[in-house]
């Protein structure tokens, strides 16, 4: 209990930044096909979030190291504020396009922030608890945020305006704390490389990762309509996704820890095809059936950057372990940037099936690659912890570095 109220302000912004990062996605989604956007320009907001997400991941870290993190997280906050307010002043894809970068900027910039804080303050006993803790909050945050989307009435100045009230609570707990905030870490280098030297079979991974979870929450939505399901069911849709990535992460962690990791990688991915297959087979089932599909859809995929993740450290030092981190983000960052447009531009000229027949494609690819890898390199005996890996931050890794030690 002492160890949950010495973090409850961290904790308590983490569940509104949630709640209204979570949400702007979808509403947006369904706000740009109210307002006739194109399919494609709709797909265009959410690449334009992930570009954004990237520029918070690389500026974060240095931004605390000029102003502190309090201040630091008030201005990526009032950033991703000014963002949401803008959306109803100008109807305009290209201007949300830019609205966006900024949520993106916002999420990236306060989630490394709170990472940063998180890993000064805990201890080696107390780290475990504390990191299942605030998986259980950011989780729990996602998927409340996809079931308001049932109450959130699309292209209305109050719903975005009641995400950026919470988003501005974001603000209240952490910089009105008594807590002395902690040093500013040292920001990671950016080396994409060391990744692939250390696995290319991650590195396809989490881009497959990344174009999975991207194309699914951001273009989910239009899929939805397309399908017939109303603003409440697509956020129950969406919410199936993130409740079936949840539960998954026990029996991922359990199969990674037991077997060949590359074996597991390429069993989720030929799962996730066939999820995709009952995603699009289910589609004229009735409601159930689609929220079903979707539950799979998510259990089958949502484990595989953390499967990815663990692969990779696996090779790596403790003094790789967080440039190594790092790295896996920017990779599932390009995948995540990519796919939105690409899936709405293939449902613009092919249907909705389009969005799960790329993301089949993608994991198709990825067992390939994984098969070849196999004949090239042995895995390692000595392997690291299974541990969730949150796509969050750049900093996520010094958070996780000692548990991946064996800490």
């Amino acid at each position: 209990m002492r160890l949950l109220i010495s973090f409850a302000a961290l904790f308590v912004s983490v569940i509104l930044l949630q709640l209204s990062s979570g949400a702007v996605g979808p509403l947006d989604a369904l706000s740009g096909l109210s307002l006739d956007f194109s399919t494609q320009q709709v797909g265009l907001l959410g690449s334009a979030h992930f570009v954004g997400f990237f520029v918070g991941c690389w500026w974060a870290p240095r931004l605390m190291g000029s102003v502190g993190h309090s201040r630091a997280f008030a201005a990526f906050t009032a950033a991703g504020a000014i963002g949401l307010l803008a959306h109803m002043l100008v109807i305009d894809p290209y201007a949300w396009a830019l609205m966006r970068v900024a949520s993106g900027i916002c999420v990236a910039g306060c989630y490394t922030v709170i990472e940063a804080w998180l890993n000064a303050k805990v201890t080696n006993t107390t780290r475990g608890r504390a990191m299942g803790t605030y998986r259980i909050v950011d989780m729990g945050g996602s998927l409340v945020a996809q079931l308001m989307i049932g109450g959130l009435e699309p292209a209305s100045y109050v719903s975005y305006n009641l995400l950026a009230l919470l988003c501005c609570a974001a603000i209240l707990p952490l910089t009105l704390t008594k807590a002395s905030q902690p040093d500013t870490p040292e920001a990671p280098r950016l080396r994409p490389k060391l990744a692939w030297a250390m696995s290319p079979l991650a590195v396809a991974g989490v881009m497959v990762a990344g174009l999975t979870s991207a194309a699914f929450r951001m273009v989910g939505p239009i899929y939805g309509q397309e399908v017939g399901l109303g603003a409440e069911q697509i956020g129950y849709f969406l919410a199936a996704f993130v409740l079936g990535g949840a539960i998954a992460q026990y029996p991922a962690g359990w199969a990674a820890d037991k077997y060949d990791r590359r074996w597991v990688l390429i069993w989720l991915s030929g799962v996730s095809m066939l999820a995709c297959g009952a995603t699009v087979g289910l589609a004229g089932g009735g409601t159930q059936a689609v929220m079903f599909s979707a539950f799979l859809f998510g259990f089958t995929t949502f484990p595989i950057f953390s499967v990815a993740a663990a692969h990779a450290h696996d090779f790596a030092t403790s003094e790789q372990r967080v440039e190594l981190s790092a790295a896996l983000m920017f990779f599932y960052a390009i995948g995540a940037i990519a796919s939105p447009l690409v899936a709405s531009s293939l449902i613009d000229a092919f249907g909705p099936e389009a969005l799960f027949i790329l993301i089949s494609a993608g994991h198709g690819l990825l067992i390939v690659f994984g098969l070849s890898r196999m004949k090239v390199r042995r895995t390692v005996d000595d392997r690291t912890p299974y541990a969730y890996t949150p796509r969050t931050s750049f900093t996520i890794g010094r958070l996780l570095r000692r548990h991946r030690d064996g800490a």
